[in-house]
């Protein structure tokens, strides 16, 4: 599953569950690893900015570790740096067999698939409901008024809570 996981959230953890119901290992592809990899996209208007990506790839691979440790998928699971503008290294990151789940709330999700799929990936479209969806920006946003703990799996909190002291 790729992302920028800014931060992991709970429909994230519900993603890694329905993969990992059906394959033995899940690839949690951190996309936008560092700044040289945030471009401009048609179907996104935010996903290369600054304030869309407050955190490193390292502290997104520790968030994520504690989210998979929290949730018991740790064991069968692997973070890797993914970078979406580089699709000739893809297989460096993330195996040629690997099936993509992607969620598809907008059409920055099914530009994502249809990337992945003409990379040469098998690639799960699993329909998002625009309603319900637990978006990063509103965590983020969250950060400001101390609301945000409610919003992030349990275990991610004491880190989160230790890089927005750093801030």
């Amino acid at each position: 599953m790729t992302g920028r996981f800014q931060p992991v959230h709970a429909q994230h953890l519900e993603l890694f569950a329905l993969a990992l119901a059906e394959h033995d290992h899940l690839v949690v592809a951190v996309t936008n690893p560092d700044a040289d990899a945030r471009h401009v996209a048609a179907t996104s208007s935010h996903r290369h900015t600054d304030d869309a990506n407050p955190f490193t790839y390292f502290e997104r691979a520790r968030l994520l570790t504690a989210a998979l440790h929290g949730a018991g998928m740790a064991d069968r699971a692997t973070v890797v740096p993914f970078d979406l503008t580089r699709p000739a290294v893809w297989p460096d990151y993330v195996p040629r067999d690997a099936v993509h789940y992607v969620r598809a709330y907008s059409a920055w999700e099914k530009d994502k698939a249809e990337r992945l799929a003409d990379g040469g990936y098998g690639v799960v479209v699993v329909d998002g409901d625009p309603a319900v969806k637990l978006d990063a920006a509103t965590i983020r946003a969250a950060f400001t008024d101390g609301t945000w703990a409610e919003l992030v799996p349990p275990a991610t909190v004491p880190l989160l809570r230790e890089l927005l002291e750093r801030r």
